[in-house]
C-alpha cells in the first residue's frame, strides 16, 4: 500500500516529525511518502493560513499522486479535504475526520495549541454532525510549531488541558489534535485519567483501512461522486499539475 502523507504547511520539520510519528504506527506492508507544502505558512493557526493551507494541500496531491493508493491530510484541521476527496480516485483522510471517528460514540474533548483554533474546531465539528457529543475544546498557548520545538516545555500544559477536559468537562477521551503534538500521546497518556486519542495513529489507521475498503468495491457498489460529471474548469495561475487535475480530471 502507497500512501501519500501531505503536510500542507511548508515546516519540513513538522513533515519530518509526523512521517516519524506515522511510520512507528503504520502496517509493516504501507509504505509513506511525505511531503511538504510548496507555499504558504511556516504553521496554521489563523484562518488565513488555513485558506491557503487548503491550496497548497491541493497543489501537493496534484505533483505527486501518481502511483498511490491513498492519502492523508496531515494537518489537525484537514484544511482542502473535500476538495481533495472531490477529485482524488484514491481515498483522502484527515486528521480531525481520522479522530472524531475514533471517538465513536463517546462524549470528548479536543485539546491543540494555538487559541485561535477553538473557534475553527468547534465549526469543523458542527459540521462533522458530532456537536452533541463535543465535551469541549481546550487550547494552549503554545503553538504547534513552538510545540513541536520544545515538546518537553509544553508537556505540563498539555496534561493539564487534557485532564481538565476529563475533569472539568467531562470527556469520556480526549483528542489530542495538531501535527506538532505527535509522539506525544504515550508520553501524557500516564499523566491524563482517560484515553487520549492520537491524531496520526488514528489518520493513518483510517486511511489503511478507507484503502481496503476501496479495493474490495466493485462498479456497482462503489461510493461517492462520479469523477466524470464534475465539470472541466480552467484554471490560471496554480502550478499545470493542478490545472490539469481540475480541467481534466
Amino acid at each position: 500500500m502507497q500512501v501519500l502523507l501531505i503536510n500542507p504547511n511548508t515546516s519540513v520539520e513538522i513533515t519530518d516529525l509526523v512521517l516519524r510519528a506515522a511510520n512507528a504506527v503504520r502496517r509493516p506492508t504501507t509504505t509513506l511518502r511525505a511531503v511538504t507544502g510548496r507555499f504558504g505558512g511556516r504553521y496554521i493557526a489563523t484562518r488565513a493560513t488555513y485558506a491557503i493551507a487548503g491550496h497548497a494541500a491541493l497543489d501537493a496531491w496534484a505533483e505527486h499522486r501518481a502511483g498511490v493508493d491513498g492519502v492523508v491530510l496531515a494537518c489537525f484541521g484537514d484544511p482542502g479535504l473535500a476538495a481533495l476527496k472531490e477529485l482524488s480516485p484514491v481515498p483522502v483522510i484527515g486528521m480531525v475526520e481520522a479522530t472524531l471517528a475514533a471517538a465513536g460514540t463517546r462524549r470528548f474533548g479536543i485539546v491543540t495549541g494555538g487559541r485561535l483554533w477553538e473557534p475553527m474546531l468547534r465549526e469543523m465539528v458542527v459540521l462533522s454532525g458530532k456537536a452533541d457529543q463535543l465535551a469541549g475544546i481546550r487550547t494552549v498557548a503554545p503553538s504547534g510549531a513552538d510545540i513541536a520545538r520544545d515538546p518537553d516545555g509544553a508537556l505540563a500544559l498539555l496534561a493539564a488541558a487534557c485532564t481538565e477536559a476529563a475533569r472539568v468537562d467531562h470527556a469520556e477521551c480526549v483528542i489530542l489534535g495538531g501535527a506538532g503534538l505527535a509522539g506525544l500521546t504515550h508520553r501524557l497518556q500516564p499523566l491524563v485519567p482517560v484515553p487520549l486519542i492520537d491524531g496520526v495513529a488514528a489518520v493513518i489507521a483510517a486511511t489503511e483501512q478507507a484503502v481496503d475498503h476501496a479495493r474490495t468495491r466493485t462498479p456497482a457498489n462503489t461510493i461517492g461522486h462520479d469523477a466524470a460529471l464534475l465539470p472541466k474548469i480552467a484554471c490560471h495561475g496554480v502550478s499545470a499539475a493542478l490545472a490539469a487535475a481540475v480541467e481534466h480530471g
